[in-house]
């Protein structure tokens, strides 16, 4: 009977083992997370205004020319089209419908 016991126990160990690290595991990769998560909320985007930022009501600041049909109408982005290059001398520079109609 205590042999059937000690091989019952010894070949559950692994298994058991194995459920208590995967636990111990899980928990570190939420608390990293949940560190993670908690810097990024408390350290935000930083904004540094240049004279690209323009202000448009209902939008924010974007970027960029404004008459241009591929702004990205966007903060980080300044282009749909070229999104790192600048709107001056732009190869794909298009004058939006929506400025030709005001």
């Amino acid at each position: 009977m205590i042999v059937t016991f000690f091989i019952l126990i010894l070949g559950l160990t692994p298994s058991l083992l194995s459920l208590w690290f995967a636990r111990e595991a899980s928990a570190q990769a939420e608390a990293r997370l949940q560190i993670a998560i908690e810097s990024l909320a408390n350290r935000g985007l930083p904004f540094y205004p240049s004279s690209d930022h323009h202000y448009v009501e209902g939008i924010g600041y974007i970027i960029g020319d404004l008459t241009c049909e591929f702004n990205a109408r966007s903060s980080y982005i300044r282009c749909a089209v070229n999104p790192s290059g600048s709107c001056q001398e732009c190869s794909h520079y298009r004058q939006s419908e929506q400025i030709l109609h005001k």
